[in-house]
């Protein structure tokens, strides 16, 4: 779909050059709407944004998001654009409140200056910290153990305060594990900094990186690895798309976890790469990473009771792998290796 066929009402998208950003700005595009990504291109990039206009700019600039809000006077606003390394936020925890709280003020008051009334919020399952039993539901007790997850409880926190006193309705989705390419292979992972293990992995089976480093073969789980919860991000986006429709129609806010219900070990995911791509994952056993679970996945009922039965179809392992696989074989074979990482304006394939 090109971008002047997404002329629907507008949707302001901070940090819609970034990964779970584009693909949620795809699905946008599809359901009518006319996505406004906001981006600084700091770790998102140009060329991801083909949906709707690409405005540049920083959350931490209040005057530059009021004047994007008042050019485009979106319905509502799907907030992605946060800091979101969880080691990096425990050695930096200032960049991490304040780009993620400080930020996210900065959004919602042009949401009330301009009398937005429907706020997506990109949250986390790192809001629990380390839970005691799984699946996880909404009502486990939050703990988070990192700035990281505590910037995200905080603005949790805020949008309740500001739909009391405001009347701004939001919904928080609390992912866990976000993975896949655009099955039409036109978006996917592209990021320098690169901590997800499903294209760590493929990246090692195509010799773009280093052996994978599976950290801790020692957990007490049926193979030792650690297991979590995949949900393809085209599921994630098309969730987001759904519980903007609901607050636009006048549904009440909530939060939902975001997940399939069904966790994969390390060596599972390993398993389904080598058999996508015919070949093993060349990798290596590491100590555990202190605080690391053995094991998060999602109760996802909630979110299929508000937002649809269907909302996880794409998401088997199998098909996760397959696209991912799909988008990251053709970055290597059109661009070579210097394609690996992909930031500002730099393109995964000549054009």
């Amino acid at each position: 779909m090109s971008q002047d066929r997404a002329n629907g009402p507008a949707v302001l998208v901070t940090g819609g050059a970034g990964y779970i950003g584009s693909h949620a700005c795809k699905a946008l595009a599809v359901a009518g709407y006319r996505p406004v990504a906001y981006d600084n291109l700091s770790t998102g990039n140009r060329w991801a944004v083909r949906w709707g206009p690409l405005e540049s700019g920083d959350i931490l600039d209040a005057a530059r998001l009021n004047e994007v809000v008042r050019t485009h006077r979106p319905v509502g606003v799907m907030h992605f654009a946060a800091r979101a390394l969880v080691g990096e936020s425990m050695q930096a925890p200032h960049d991490y409140y304040r780009t993620n709280v400080v930020g996210a003020i900065n959004v919602l008051e042009a949401c009330r200056i301009h009398g937005m009334t429907a706020f997506v919020f990109s949250s986390t399952c790192a809001v629990y910290g380390t839970p005691e039993a799984v699946p996880i539901a909404e009502q486990t007790p939050l703990r988070p153990i990192n700035p990281y997850g505590a910037s995200k409880l905080m603005v949790e926190r805020i949008l309740d305060d500001y739909e009391m006193a405001y009347g701004l309705r939001h919904v928080s989705l609390r992912y866990f594990n976000a993975a896949g390419a655009d099955p039409e292979g036109e978006i996917g992972e592209a990021r320098e900094v690169e901590t997800h293990l499903v294209p760590l992995a493929l990246d090692a089976i195509l010799g773009l990186r280093p052996a994978l480093r599976i950290l801790g073969a020692d957990y007490p789980t049926p193979d030792g690895t650690a297991i979590r919860d995949y949900i393809h991000v085209s599921d994630l986006a098309d969730a987001h798309v759904r519980a903007l429709a609901l607050l636009l129609d006048g549904g009440e806010s909530g939060r939902l976890n975001l997940g399939t219900g069904h966790g994969y070990s390390v060596r599972q995911v390993l398993d389904a790469a080598a058999a996508v791509a015919g070949q093993p994952v060349p990798h290596v056993t590491a100590p555990r990473r202190p605080g690391d679970p053995a094991e998060l996945v999602a109760d996802p009922r909630a979110a299929f009771l508000r937002l649809g039965q269907d909302l996880t179809g794409r998401s088997s392992l199998r098909n996760i792998v397959e696209t991912a696989w799909a988008w990251q074989s053709r970055r290597q074979a059109t661009a070579g290796h210097g394609a690996v990482g992909g930031s500002g304006d730099r393109t995964p394939w000549g054009g």
